[in-house]
């Protein structure tokens, strides 16, 4: 884990008295719940604290609302994900429902996993879901995205790709 310096502390703690009143209205006009305004305003500064980049002083709005929107995108999908989830659970007879710590583990791989796939190029992701959820032959795959068929093996070749860097990585 990286050191954070004495002075960049300082510099974060700065630009938080100066922006958390407007930022914390800006999030919470769009999450309408103290807890995610508060949980969103927290990990917007750790961000900043991490990567150690702080913003010239006439950019700091601009710099803590880029931030702050890419928190709420990934807080509204991983609702997604948990709502798709919980339905999925509710199909289940009540013994096969997971443990606490298994229902985590799950939302974790699948916030993981929709992360990953949204970092995919759109027709690298389309004929990868179409190849891997829909079963979908790569001729049937190139008919549908009216493309050719090495277009999708080029396509489906880069998504897996993709997946197993993802894999080495979360083992390294």
């Amino acid at each position: 884990m990286a050191v954070i310096g004495s002075s960049l502390t300082e510099q974060v703690e700065q630009l938080y008295k100066e922006h958390r009143s407007w930022l914390s209205i800006f999030i919470q006009r769009r999450t309408g719940c103290p807890q995610v305004t508060a949980d969103l305003i927290h990990d917007t500064y750790l961000k900043i604290l991490t990567s150690g980049r702080l913003p010239k002083k006439q950019d700091s709005k601009r710099f803590l609302t880029h931030i702050a929107k890419g928190l709420l995108i990934d807080n509204y999908r991983r609702k997604q994900i948990e709502e798709a989830y919980q339905d999925y659970l509710l199909q289940l007879p009540q013994d096969h429902a997971p443990s606490a710590e298994t229902h985590v583990q799950m939302i974790e791989a699948l916030t993981e996993i929709d992360a990953l796939l949204h970092r995919l190029p759109d027709n690298v992701r389309e004929a990868l879901l179409l190849r891997q959820l829909d079963n979908l032959s790569y001729k049937e795959i190139a008919k549908r995205m009216n493309v050719s068929v090495s277009s999708v093996e080029k396509y489906i070749a880069k998504g897996l790709q993709a997946c197993i860097e993802a894999a080495i990585e979360d083992r390294i």
